[in-house]
């Protein structure tokens, strides 16, 4: 029988995306109120992958991507997609969206994604979320998968996620 361990805290990440850069520090704000400080944001990126946010969101969107001092519990994830998916609400305009906020966490080895929506690589949570394992961390950096969304495979995107790791390792 094999003996019941328990996984370390994660590295809260948050990535954001809206058509607005003065929105994004006003939800940077939003989610310091609730997760405390943030100790990384990336730099503004273009966001040029897909038109599938456009009808809501508009043209010209951007991506940043956060990360807080406060480690969490890998089980918090579904809560806090929840949340985060409500802080968006607080943004809405009429009936359109104005910022996405992608809830996930990396750990050591990997970085995982909370979703919605279910996949056959994604594995029910609670509370209507599935968790993706997103990115693996191979041989000194972070590798795709081949369901890993297309802007999570760019080498600018890469960095960030290697940099965010290194503030987790860091912190253990």
């Amino acid at each position: 029988m094999g003996k019941i361990t328990y996984p370390e805290k994660v590295k809260l990440i948050i990535a954001m995306l809206s058509s607005s850069e003065e929105l994004f520090e006003t939800a940077q704000r939003r989610l310091e109120q609730v997760f405390g400080s943030i100790d990384f944001c990336s730099q503004i990126l273009p966001f040029t992958f897909t038109q599938y946010y456009m009808p809501e969101m508009g043209e010209d969107l951007k991506r940043r991507f956060i990360s807080f001092s406060l480690r969490i519990q890998s089980e918090e994830l579904a809560g806090i997609k929840v949340l985060t998916n409500s802080i968006e609400q607080e943004f809405i305009v009429g009936d359109r969206r104005r910022i996405n906020l992608d809830s996930g966490y990396i750990t050591a080895a990997k970085l995982i994604l909370a979703t919605t929506k279910d996949n056959s690589h994604r594995i029910y949570l609670s509370n209507g979320i599935y968790a993706e394992i997103t990115l693996r961390f191979v041989s000194g950096t972070f590798r795709p998968w081949e369901w890993t969304y297309p802007d999570y495979k760019t080498p600018e995107y890469i960095e960030i996620f290697n940099h965010i790791r290194q503030l987790f390792m860091e912190q253990r």
